[in-house]
């Protein structure tokens, strides 16, 4: 199945589905205790034409303010695609080198001399060295052995009692030990975030400069940044809470820095987080998606910002000798920021769920290897922000979208629901504009 046969052609969705699709969102905002509070969708195909959008709620619970598209969210783990990005642009360039490891250490004597944290069977740790080096392509595909410390109990029992903040100032992002050996496990880390290190190093460049001259600016995008100055600011949605009793609550804003700079019209550079740092409106990001989609090059302002067969790279699964399971339990060590979960089951005609199946992992993100329930293609590329933003890009059926709120922990039951049910229908839709019943 292939939902647009045409690349010009618009993929427009019938009056009743998009109905039907906003009362999805408005059903989860309604009401004196709503299940969310505000929450966006947007839709895009490989044209950079909206398939849908829509906006439900207001910016904050009780805040009577509506969310519109023009809202501001923290984009948080969907930087790590921005940030492949420049890295792979730099690397189309001889600039940036995937393989080699003295190019990694030539500009950063941090990464040749970090080491390896092993816990012992007394509870007690112990710091040992690497036994190869670390590469661009290991940082952009989290086999480095950087973790996160909400995600790996081991890095938060070794931190205490002070404890390690993933999203506080860069000295404590970024320099941390690894918890595993280089190559040799899938870790989610702070790899990317390094990444975005050694492009400034490249380039001489902060990563926000890079990415709005490289990247932003010829796709047209002016809300989206590292640095959001005051009107992007004054658009931002509010965090918030899920307690366990399922009610929502505001609460403070996990990522603070860039919002506590300079209040002026341009923002003054703090830490450039590669990894998580960006702020940003979904329609704008869609048209990174649509680029995606569209081999490279905007289709909306024609500039080319990777070459075909870089986004072919970016999308060829990096670790088949690691393959990632999909309905692998996955415990949390900071159950507030993350639920501990899995991937969504994946379940064979007779309703009974695989446990073979796997995922694997492209340049930044994560790749599908079988055709989702749903309707994505295998080798759909997808993946997410830690408050609930989910993303996906299919370059088979040249469609992808994202799905945004502002709710901790990540994994939140009904903005997955709500997203799984509204990809279904414009799956189900186009698909039928294609394969139209004889």
């Amino acid at each position: 199945m292939t939902l647009t046969t045409n690349r010009r052609e618009k993929a427009t969705l019938s009056p009743a589905t998009i109905s039907t699709l906003r009362s999805c969102l408005d059903s989860q905002t309604s009401g004196a205790n709503p299940s969310i509070a505000g929450i966006s969708y947007c839709a895009v195909d490989r044209n950079g034409d909206f398939v849908f959008s829509h906006c439900s709620g207001t910016i904050g619970l009780g805040i009577p303010r509506p969310v519109t598209l023009d809202t501001v969210y923290w984009l948080a783990s969907c930087t790590k695609l921005i940030t492949g990005i420049a890295c792979m642009q730099l690397a189309e360039q001889g600039k940036i080198l995937l393989d080699d490891v003295d190019f990694v250490e030539g500009l950063s004597s941090e990464l040749r001399d970090v080491k390896v944290l092993v816990e012992r069977e007394n509870g007690s740790f112990e710091l040992v060295p690497k036994e190869r080096g670390i590469t661009m392509r290991m940082l952009l595909t989290h086999t480095s052995g950087f973790g996160y410390a909400f995600d790996s109990a081991k890095l938060r029992k070794w931190a205490g009692p002070v404890g390690l903040d993933d999203f506080g100032s860069k000295d404590e992002c970024l320099y941390r030990p690894l918890l595993h050996q280089p190559g040799t496990a899938f870790e989610y880390g702070v790899g990317v975030d390094w990444a975005g290190v050694l492009v400034e190093r490249v380039t001489n460049m902060s990563l926000e400069q890079y990415c709005q001259e490289y990247i932003f600016k010829p796709i047209g995008i002016k809300n989206i940044s590292f640095s959001p100055n005051s009107d992007m600011k004054s658009r931002l949605a509010y965090m918030h809470q899920r307690e366990s009793s399922g009610t929502l609550r505001l609460s403070d804003h996990l990522y603070r820095a860039p919002l506590l700079q300079g209040s002026t019209a341009e923002a003054t550079e703090g830490f450039c987080m590669g990894g998580c740092g960006c702020f940003g409106t979904i329609t704008e990001y869609c048209q990174i998606i649509a680029a995606i989609l569209n081999d490279g090059t905007s289709p909306k302002t024609h500039a080319q910002i990777l070459r075909p067969e870089t986004i072919t790279e970016m999308f060829t699964d990096q670790i088949p000798n690691l393959p990632r399971y999909v309905n692998e339990y996955s415990d949390s060590a900071k159950p507030w920021l993350a639920n501990p979960c899995g991937g969504p089951p994946i379940h064979n005609s007779n309703g009974n769920v695989e446990d073979d199946k796997t995922e694997g992992w492209g340049l930044t993100f994560s790749l599908s290897h079988t055709t989702s329930p749903i309707g994505r293609a295998a080798s759909s590329a997808s993946w997410e922000g830690l408050p609930n933003i989910f993303w996906f890009a299919d370059r088979e059926n040249g469609v992808g979208g994202i799905i945004a709120a502002q709710i901790l922990p990540y994994g939140d039951s009904k903005v997955l629901q709500c997203s799984a049910e509204i990809e279904k229908l414009i799956y189900s839709e186009l698909k039928k504009r294609v394969d139209p019943a004889p």
